[in-house]
């Protein structure tokens, strides 16, 4: 079992770690979406001035088939940009090849025409105009296209409809339209599989279609476009397999292709922010498909525009909630930050008004100074009151200390207790009391609590203490205490207890241990054995 226990907790760590590393990537990410769409007018001015050069040479035509040659190279910028615009070339090439009398070139303007119309969501009419296209007079690789564009047509319908009935009629047609590709198609080649991975997708064949999809990412001079396009449909794959953070990951990915290639007929950021919103993240859910709309507003894509509206203002009043709670958090901190600054302000007048007392006080004493210092025999009487005062003072410390001894000498009876409760088998109750008595650690702490308690009114009491002694005869406080054994036997002393019976009891000595150490102390010293005491009496406090 001990195996197996640590082999779980290795893999439950190893999946932290990994999951750890997957969000970095994420937010790493997501950051360099942002820097991204802060500068897509950088990208969209780059495409602009593409198109204004390729017009400008426009003047330069010589012949029909020039302009249809410039003509065609406008409508490749244009047709993931503008729908207008794209389908104005469309129909433009289209007038020229009437005009060259050139049936090949008809029938590529009218698959033009059709990806234009099938990029605004116009299915039915793309089917119209790649139904009435002469598809003999296409190149193999023509023809390719041509298969691709009416198989998308199809599966778009089917997601379009969102209907069980309609898709098993077009997904079928689709994938026919895909055989009918793949004939004419080079094993292994890019167009290949990019056509064996739709067909992967909509057959539902997920493992195949990641292998081609992911090989499509791999390639080498895979455009921007493409990568976004194919980066979105392995996106699905990996979502529909529960690889959740790489399909997330693949999403963003693809929406930073689509603006650094300026592509406004784009999907990708339009699932991103529809991932992140049912994540819980809506404030970028709601700023990625507020920039899926502008990109759909833009481009013209009708049936985008439609799929967004329906969702973006759900997500705007998520985020308006969410603001307004936020708004509330603000009021009800700012509630307490003006209680406080006026709690401030009534502790400052109270404070100044002390103060003023003080100096009224500081006034009355400084005359009764003067006063004092006229009247000797009220300095006198002071000084008695003083000293009655301090010997008070001293006595307190006294009976603080002893009531402390007390504590103690309950303790050892409370020990003595549990001694009995041990012979009476009463083993629960002496072990849940005796478990946390520790004398020792009592008797130090009352040691440590009066060395302070008497240094604080006898600060000067160990130099003047040693002073009575030669240097090399001085005793020393012993390290991390505050007074040595010695020191506390005359601190008690010096306090008025003289007894050494009671000092006994106080140190927990014996009376022969604490005679032993006095006239040892006293041995040492170069004062007179009896004048000792009243030297140690002698040491004032503050």
């Amino acid at each position: 079992m001990k195996p197996l226990k640590l082999f779980v907790l290795i893999n439950c760590c190893l999946c932290f770690e990994i999951a750890a590393k997957a969000q970095s990537t994420t937010d790493s990410l997501l950051s360099q979406l942002n820097a991204v769409l802060a500068n897509k007018q950088f990208y969209v001015n780059k495409k602009t001035n593409e198109i204004a050069r390729q017009n400008r040479t426009l003047s330069n035509a010589e012949t029909p088939k020039d302009k249809y040659l410039i003509y065609q190279a406008l409508y490749e910028e244009y047709k993931s940009f503008s729908y207008d615009s794209a389908y104005t070339y469309a129909k433009k090439l289209q007038e020229i090849a009437a005009a060259l009398n050139d049936s090949r070139l008809m029938a590529s303007a009218k698959m033009k025409l059709a990806f234009t119309l099938l990029s605004s969501g116009l299915f039915m009419e793309t089917l119209q105009q790649l139904n009435h296209i002469p598809i003999q007079l296409f190149t193999d690789t023509d023809k390719i296209d041509y298969y691709f564009l009416k198989a998308r047509t199809y599966f778009d319908l089917a997601d379009y409809d969102r209907s069980l009935d309609y898709s098993a009629i077009y997904n079928p047609m689709g994938i026919n339209c895909i055989d009918s590709a793949l004939t004419l198609c080079n094993p292994g080649s890019f167009s290949c599989l990019k056509l064996e991975g739709l067909k992967d997708l909509h057959a539902h064949n997920y493992d195949a279609g990641m292998k081609k999809y992911a090989a499509l990412l791999k390639s080498p001079n895979i455009t921007p476009h493409d990568f976004a396009v194919n980066a979105c449909c392995l996106s699905y794959i990996d979502e529909i397999e529960g690889l959740h953070e790489k399909s997330l990951q693949l999403l963003i990915r693809a929406a930073i292709a689509d603006i650094q290639s300026a592509t406004k007929e784009t999907v990708a950021i339009y699932k991103l922010a529809d991932v992140l919103y049912k994540k819980g993240d809506i404030e970028d859910g709601y700023a990625y498909m507020q920039q899926a709309m502008d990109d759909a507003t833009f481009y013209g894509a009708l049936q985008r525009q439609v799929k967004i509206g329906s969702i973006l203002p759900i997500i705007e009043t998520q985020r308006m909630n969410q603001i307004e709670h936020q708004k509330k958090l603000l009021y009800t901190y700012s509630f307490i930050i003006t209680l406080l600054v006026i709690f401030v302000l009534v502790f400052a007048w109270i404070i100044f008004k002390q103060l003023k007392k003080l100096r009224i006080a500081d006034e009355v004493i400084k005359a009764a100074n003067v006063t004092l210092q006229d009247n000797n025999k009220s300095l006198e009487e002071l000084n008695r009151n003083l000293s009655t005062a301090n010997k008070i003072k001293n006595e307190y410390i006294g009976y603080y200390f002893n009531i402390n001894s007390i504590y103690i000498e309950k303790l050892e009876s409370f020990q003595k207790s549990i001694d009995k409760k041990l012979s009476s088998r009463r083993y629960e109750d002496a072990q849940a009391a005796v478990k946390n008595l520790n004398l020792e650690n009592e008797r130090q702490l009352l040691f440590h609590t009066f060395d302070k308690v008497f240094l604080r009114l006898f600060p000067g009491f160990i130099d003047k203490f040693n002073a009575l002694f030669d240097k090399e005869n001085r005793v020393c406080v012993p390290e991390g205490q505050l007074l040595s054994t010695e020191h506390r036997i005359f601190a008690l002393i010096r306090m008025g207890i003289h007894d050494n019976d009671r000092i006994a009891r106080l140190l927990s000595y014996s009376v022969n241990t604490i005679y032993s150490y006095k006239n040892r102390i006293k041995n040492k010293s170069f004062i007179a054995n009896e004048e000792f005491e009243h030297c140690v009496m002698d040491i004032e406090a503050v």
